[in-house]
């Protein structure tokens, strides 16, 4: 049982692994093709003697039995690799069943030598769950070593030695299943982390974008009414130098987001809410100062300021809007047409905002209407130095 979410569970410390099939590769370590010359190495010092044999002292029908099983056994360990595809499961066990029978057969041909052995033990190590791979392994030893008890052959030096051999691959085997898991697993990582990432940007820009262009929309459609009536051109120009400036704050904005140093003011909201509201000709009720607010929670709480007051540009309707500030605390109420909360994107980023300081947020509609958006941190979360993280959490704000 895994106690730690997220852990990723490498060794034979749960059942489930001893059960596991291999991982499948991730890039390193010979391939399946390449191993063929690694085993040709490995097998062909061992069975060049008993070629030389059967080449100068002739053959007999025993003889050449072993010949053909070395054969087939050898081509079996050079080849093994290439049955460990997924789609191939029972090819697989059949295949190292299969290896480990022929080895028996060869020890006991070839006057109890354990050695032969290693090759099938090895492949079975590899190809295998450990579970299996014990269970058959073990079983294949304590039957030669049955057998040398019945034939009173005490010698047990070669049998040590073969036992030595296998549970090293064994332990081998399991330390490129560990290495696989950890390195599938640092692949995903990295593919989370990219993936959050692009989250935070979108969200970042976002905050910046809806907000600085809702306040040009307005701005620029005032400046429009403006120019239509006729009455007051200074006004319209006035409102037009404040788009452009804010179009230029706006790609400032951008480019330091992706440069990861920009930073929200909460007094730079509140002018900013300011002007915003002026604009659509929305009567505000602002703090002329944040001093009261917490300093650990004037960035979080510029965004909730920034978030509240767009969404009364675009959806309310609101005629007032008032803005009240607390230690802990942030209120927006407007007297707009209200309505049910909905669980957009907006207010899952800022809840999301407000939980990595400890605290909550509501939207609801007050008795007389409209809608109140409170922002709450407890004193206890600023005690315990709670405080917003520099990588912001994945979401959006929409």
């Amino acid at each position: 049982m895994n106690d730690y979410p997220g852990r990723v569970e490498t060794g034979l410390n749960s059942r489930e692994n001893w059960w596991a099939d291999m991982p499948p590769r991730t890039g390193r370590g010979p391939r399946p093709r390449r191993w063929v010359f690694f085993g040709l190495a490995f097998i062909v010092p061992g069975f060049v003697p008993a070629a030389v044999d059967l080449a100068t002292d002739g053959a007999t029908v025993k003889e050449l039995v072993i010949a053909a099983l070395l054969l087939f056994y050898g081509s079996c360990y050079v080849l093994f690799p290439l049955s460990l595809r997924p789609s191939r499961r029972k090819t697989t066990y059949v295949f190292s069943v299969l290896m480990l029978l022929i080895g028996l057969a060869l020890v006991f041909l070839h006057d109890n030598n354990p050695y032969i052995l290693i090759y099938a033990t090895a492949v079975l190590a590899f190809t295998l769950p450990p579970a299996w791979s014990l269970i058959l392994d073990g079983g294949a030893l304590l039957v030669v070593l049955a057998v040398h008890l019945i034939i009173g052959k005490y010698d047990f030096g070669d049998l040590i030695a073969v036992i030595s051999i296998t549970a090293a691959m064994f332990f081998m085997a399991n330390l490129v299943r560990a290495v696989r898991k950890l390195e599938a697993a640092n692949q995903e990582i990295a593919t989370l982390a990219v993936a959050g990432e692009r989250e935070r940007l979108a969200r970042d820009l976002h905050d910046i974008l809806g907000h600085s262009l809702t306040t040009i929309t307005v701005k620029a459609g005032l400046a429009r009414r403006i120019l239509e009536s006729g009455k007051d051109d200074s006004r319209a120009l006035q409102e037009i130098r404040e788009v452009e400036s804010l179009t230029r704050s706006a790609l400032s904005d951008i480019r330091a987001t992706v440069s990861e140093y920009r930073e929200v003011s909460l007094s730079a909201e509140v002018a900013g809410a300011r002007a915003a509201l002026r604009a659509a000709e929305i009567d505000a009720d602002l703090p002329h100062a944040v001093d009261n607010v917490a300093p650990a929670l004037q960035r979080t709480f510029g965004y909730v300021l920034r978030e509240a007051v767009t969404n009364v540009l675009r959806h309310s309707g609101a005629k007032r809007v008032k803005v009240r500030l607390g230690k802990t605390w942030l209120e927006v109420e407007d007297d707009g047409e209200g309505g049910e909360a909905m669980a957009g994107n907006g207010l899952r980023g800022l809840t999301e905002r407000l939980d990595a300081v400890g605290g909550t947020l509501t939207a609801t509609t007050p008795p007389g209407g409209g809608w109140l958006v409170r922002a709450d941190v407890p004193e206890s979360a600023l005690r315990s130095d709670v405080a917003a993280p520099l990588s912001e959490p994945t979401g959006g704000c929409a």
